[in-house]
């Protein structure tokens, strides 16, 4: 019998973690932090309803860290076997697990410092050494060739789009096909590719991040140079908080058509996140897996100023010249974006601009929902600010866009899960595929398990 249990990501955004299990054997697919509200986070350090040393390989869709960044602490807690993903995954991977450890550690010991911890002392879930351990246990593995999983599972992974490596993953099993769409991608985005159909399977796990809504209309990159202009001309700062692996890039490249055109010439662009220099390099590394060529990247890439150093954030920060800073993390949980968001959010010649998915409980919800003030560091924060959402830039399929990719199966699965979204967003688009394509459809609750 093969069963699916949704460890995560179920009835939430983030945390993604689907365990599939066979004849004893067990194989997890993707191994996400939970994010955003408490309730969720404090899921993390809550140990998983199944020891870590039983779970016989990991299959990885893509590198973001609700899909990935759980990995360190679930080999600290016994896991030993393979993580199979795509090659550019392996090394976006890479970066974001070593950031996160890091990052975990300096905010633990920032805590500590600065007393605004309930815990005594305030630790991290892991740390830079653990995440650097987990990195021996990757295997790339090549997009269209079938791979042997431990357990007798063969794996196919198909382009997503979405960012650097995205994959969907067809898993055979047990006389069963699988496929799990990981985060599809846009259609006709401007950087990644489109998502590869896949023409049949037994089931389908489908995300639905965008399940209840479609993208605004529009050209994001016009609108995205009239919000700029509208802010330097008050003398003001553009703040973009990004994801620093796909929102990143994508906004480079924006730009960069931007000042093709003519606009924003004299505008000083900063790229202020380590990691998201190191990702945008990696655009080079892996020239297959995206539109741009070899020029464009090289062109793209010039038109922003790298700060890597903490003295080289701060003089951005304290600089009283407009500019546009692009800087980690993207719903502003964390990292060098809240020391931008202190010092420049309470002016309200500024601009906060989010360009993507804004989870329940983070500031930037907090934010588009109306709130004028955020903690940050354990203080409140007052927001005078202009706050902008620019959600054409999202790297996630809206509805329609699900739809579309779910059209391409030439045969009827005999169930949809409907999976990584907020309880209306995932039951919404359950209806849809019910009511549009005829299939039937569920949205599965946390630690449910069901038989395949």
């Amino acid at each position: 019998m093969l069963t699916l249990t949704c460890l995560g990501g179920a009835g939430t955004v983030t945390g993604s973690k689907h365990l599939l299990t066979h004849q004893g054997r067990r194989i997890l697919i993707d191994c996400g932090l939970f994010q955003g509200l408490k309730n969720l986070r404090e899921l993390n350090w809550a140990p998983l309803p199944i020891d870590p040393s039983s779970i016989d390989a990991i299959v990885l869709t893509h590198a973001h860290l609700d899909h990935c960044g759980y990995l360190p602490r679930l080999i600290a807690d016994g896991f030993a076997g393979p993580v199979f993903a795509t090659p550019a995954t392996c090394d976006v991977a890479e970066l974001i697990l070593r950031d996160s450890g890091y990052l975990q550690e300096k905010d633990a010991e920032y805590a500590n410092r600065k007393g605004f911890t309930r815990h005594s002392p305030a630790l991290p879930l892991y740390d830079l050494e653990q995440a650097e351990q987990s990195l021996g246990h990757f295997t790339p593995t090549a997009f269209g060739h079938v791979t042997t999983l431990p357990g007798g599972a063969k794996l196919v992974f198909r382009r997503a789009g979405h960012i650097l490596g995205a994959a969907t993953a067809e898993i055979e099993w047990g006389g069963r096909r699988i496929v799990f769409s990981g985060d599809l991608g846009r259609y006709g985005d401007g950087m990644m590719v489109d998502p590869e159909p896949v023409e049949r399977a037994d089931y389908v796990v489908i995300e639905s991040t965008y399940g209840d809504r479609l993208h605004t209309p529009g050209d994001p990159i016009e609108q995205l140079g009239d919000i700029i202009e509208r802010t330097i001309k008050r003398g003001g700062n553009v703040l973009i908080p990004s994801f620093a692996v796909g929102r990143a890039q994508l906004l480079l490249y924006y730009l960069w058509r931007l000042k093709q055109a003519g606009r924003l010439n004299s505008v000083p662009i900063y790229l202020d996140s380590p990691m998201a220099i190191d990702a945008t390099g990696l655009l080079h590394a892996h020239i297959d897996d995206h539109r741009l060529d070899r020029d464009s990247c090289r062109n793209m890439c010039a038109i922003a100023e790298y700060t890597r150093s903490v003295d080289q954030s701060k003089a951005v920060t304290a600089s009283p010249y407009p500019k546009v800073v692009i800087s980690a993390s993207g719903m502003a949980t964390g990292g060098r974006v809240l020391h931008h968001l202190k010092a420049l959010g309470g002016d309200p010649r500024n601009t906060i601009l989010f360009a993507g998915y804004q989870a329940a409980g983070t500031r930037g919800r907090a934010l588009l929902n109306g709130k004028r003030e955020v903690k940050i560091h354990g203080k409140w924060i007052a927001i005078e600010a202009e706050i902008a959402d620019l959600s054409q830039l999202s790297a996630h399929a809206d509805s329609d866009e699900l739809i579309r990719w779910l059209s391409g199966f030439k045969t009827a699965p005999a169930e949809v899960f409907v999976v990584h979204g907020e309880p209306e967003s995932s039951d919404a688009l359950r209806v849809r595929i019910k009511r549009e394509l005829g299939w039937d459809a569920r949205a599965p609750r946390q630690d449910q398990v069901f038989e395949l």
